[in-house]
């Protein structure tokens, strides 16, 4: 019987699809942080369940080649970037494997043609999006990343898969708390002002939003910090002031204030200008993003004469790409805010086109499909729970010629296909992309094509 405490020597077998090593030991499964599959390693248990322990590397017996030194000071405690210990190489196997098991443990489907995930040249700094949630530590105000599974902040001076600049914004906005003696929010007693940093970069124009989330508009000497802000951050266009008091997980408010500039950022990509406001999704890596849209592009295989539906739109991204090589494209999306710059993002890219509605993907297709508006080529690009049933069923009844089916989450990638598969589809191409290098997460897209009867 395995006990807490307990140190043996463990074969890792297989890795979880979070990047945990697994091995077994008297019948029981032990999940091991840190270690990589074909490791042989003493793992001390620090937690004993009813079906599984869990334990920590204390020696290595026989190290995986594949087995590289962090880059970052705060890796075994932030637990953001969980790869790192791998090389890059060996990430993009651990991936392209997790693709492959979920679509046939969860989906069902075997002999699906998975290609090798495509990765970056230099995967770092990639991200153009920060999130810094900002605590109360022993010397005052801190900020950095959560720990995992917990609401621990880990500082960090800076984090290597942010743009540089991200990183410098909230160092600037701690000194300024910590000189004026202003309180983060602390999430026990629901005191203090300033809750998270965020920080968006458009990578191609260089210009920096600065979010300040706080659960009051009334920050001391706000004026002094947007004069530091502006004096030392490079590219600033716009500082927003976030206002988000009720307790809770979610990080951002729907009220902003302009504190200085533009309401909104813009970004360039594949030609293209689009407008980043503070609540709008906008992929986070852009040159991996532009590598997935133009793999969709190609699955798309427009001529000219399609109708395509873009669901889960966002900002309009896809849309605008596909408008231009297709007749007419029709993007839904439930946020606002987000179809309000879908449009002015086809203004400001004079297409004429393309036409956004507001809504749930599985209330305005049904609708849409009701006036007899059908697609001839869909692609969905849904958040990580998937697609909606009701959506599916009438994508179904619609019968495009092609699903492209664009997924952040494999395991409800492989759920939706085995849907798609059992009702006159077949998927014929799932392109694996590194979008999030480091972490455990993989994006896809998949070309599913109808049946011809």
């Amino acid at each position: 019987m395995i006990a807490k405490n307990q140190v043996f020597e463990l074969e890792i077998t297989g890795q979880t699809h979070d990047g945990l090593g697994v091995g077994r030991k008297d019948s029981m499964a032990v999940f091991v942080q840190g270690s990589i599959a074909g490791e042989r390693v003493m793992a001390k248990v620090i937690k004993v369940l009813k079906n599984y322990a869990v334990a920590r590397i204390e020696a290595f017996i026989e190290m995986s080649p594949d087995r590289i030194e962090p880059f970052c000071p705060v890796y075994k405690r932030c637990g953001g970037c969980s790869l790192q210990h791998m090389s890059y190489e060996r990430t993009l196997k651990f991936k392209r494997q997790a693709v492959m098991d979920n679509l046939e443990r969860i989906g069902g489907l075997s002999g699906i043609q998975v290609n090798p995930v495509i990765g970056m040249e230099a995967p770092r700094r990639y991200r153009n999006k920060a999130q810094y949630p900002v605590g109360m530590g022993e010397k005052g105000p801190i900020a950095g990343f959560f720990a995992p599974r917990s609401h621990e902040i880990i500082e960090s001076e800076e984090c290597g898969i942010q743009h540089p600049v991200s990183d410098l914004a909230k160092n600037i906005i701690l000194e300024f708390m910590k000189t004026n003696s202003i309180a983060a929010y602390d999430e026990k007693t629901h005191n203090g002002l300033i809750r998270h940093v965020v920080t968006k970069v458009g990578f191609a124009t260089g210009e920096v939003m600065v979010i300040i989330v706080s659960t009051s508009p009334d920050i001391p000497k706000k004026g002094r910090l947007v004069s530091l802000l502006k004096e030392k951050l490079p590219g600033l266009k716009s500082i927003i002031l976030n206002i988000n008091n009720k307790p809770g997980n979610v990080v951002m408010g729907s009220k902003n204030i302009t504190l200085y500039g533009k309401d909104a950022i813009e970004d360039r990509l594949g030609g293209l200008t689009f407008e980043i406001s503070p609540l709008s999704f906008y992929q986070i890596n852009p040159a991996q993003t532009l590598v997935l849209y133009e793999k969709a592009m190609e699955y798309a295989g427009l001529t000219g004469e399609e109708t395509v539906f873009d669901l889960y739109c966002g900002i309009g991204t896809i849309s605008l790409f596909a408008a231009r090589k297709a007749k007419r494209v029709i993007g839904v999306e439930s946020v606002t805010e987000a179809v309000e710059a879908a449009r002015r993002n086809a203004e400001k890219n004079s297409i004429a086109n393309a036409e956004f509605f507001c809504g749930n993907a599985e209330d305005v297709v049904p609708e849409l499909y009701s006036q007899g508006i059908k697609a001839d080529v869909v692609i969905v690009d849904p958040p990580r729970k998937g697609c909606d049933e009701v959506l599916l069923k009438t994508l179904i009844e619609m019968a495009p010629d092609r699903i492209i089916y664009v997924s952040c989450n494999p395991s409800t990638l492989a759920r939706d296909m085995k849907v798609l598969h059992g009702s006159g589809y077949i998927a014929k191409e799932v392109q694996p992309v590194d979008m999030f290098p480091w972490t455990s997460h993989v994006e896809c897209v998949t070309l599913m094509s109808r049946v011809k009867d």
